[in-house]
């Protein structure tokens, strides 16, 4: 079986986003890029499948600018075997980015393909599912934990998802999408060898047209903010006055 992972290059989780002055979007300039984390656990699961005798090739893809290419060699680093690069500059909407994917899987044909539930830049969490609408294949999304044959046979997969009452299985007919929620498992850090051979192995790079898809954004953005400042606390000096308060703010 060949496993396809999608990755999105994003502004780093431990690096503060700053909107720009215009208030047109986030200032990207001198920031730190990385793999989206939702990606980097989806990168990992395809590995520990592949580790377990259940799938033989691991095929990363990312849309993005040249610089994406960083994020599919670490991809790659983890444990990948090759690697596409749909590449533009222009912003790609969720929609686009899932065409752009039926397209792939359409010349690749993966029995799973497995993607983060969500980039941390727009926290869409739509790619996923719109895939899955667009090939018409099960879905399995926010999976906590995946699991592939044993009694469940060669052709299904069994997949664990948080939703608000606790946690819900599903069992999928392959081929199927998958996407990953934050403790499905914990990424591996590339070894130095690893990062050396990863500048060896496969990187195909295409375009948007390669695949006849359209990527004209729908949407506008018509303006980006800072989120308030937080307004500083007041202190009581017991229940009496905490009511009050309360009260005066039109809270109780």
């Amino acid at each position: 079986m060949k496993i396809l992972v999608p990755v999105k290059r994003v502004i780093d989780y431990n690096v503060k986003p700053r909107v720009k002055a215009d208030g047109t979007g986030v200032d990207l300039a001198n920031v730190k890029m990385s793999m989206n984390p939702f990606d980097e656990i989806a990168v990992e699961e395809a590995i520990r499948i592949k580790e377990a005798g259940k799938a033989e090739e691991i095929v990363a893809v990312s849309v993005g600018p040249a610089k994406a290419q960083d994020t599919l060699r670490t991809a790659l680093a983890m444990g990948a075997d090759r690697a596409i690069l749909i590449e533009t500059d222009a912003e790609v909407e969720p929609l686009a980015v899932a065409k752009i994917l039926k397209a792939i899987v359409a010349e690749e044909n993966p029995g799973l393909v497995i993607l983060g539930k969500q980039a941390i830049d727009d926290d869409s969490n739509q790619t996923g599912q719109m895939l899955a609408a667009l090939l018409g294949r099960p879905q399995g999304t926010f999976a906590s934990k995946v699991e592939i044959g044993g009694d469940l046979g060669g052709d299904h997969v069994a997949v664990t998802r948080e939703v608000d009452g606790g946690l819900e299985t599903v069992k999928l007919s392959l081929p199927a999408i998958v996407t990953t929620d934050l403790r499905l498992n914990e990424p591996r850090y590339a070894s130095l060898p690893n990062i050396m051979k990863a500048k060896k192995k496969q990187l195909d790079v295409k375009t948007a047209a390669d695949y006849g898809v359209d990527i004209a954004p729908r949407l506008k953005t018509l303006k980006v903010s800072e989120p308030p400042v937080r307004v500083a606390g007041v202190k009581v000096a017991d229940v009496d006055a905490l009511v009050t308060k309360l009260k005066e703010l039109g809270v109780a």
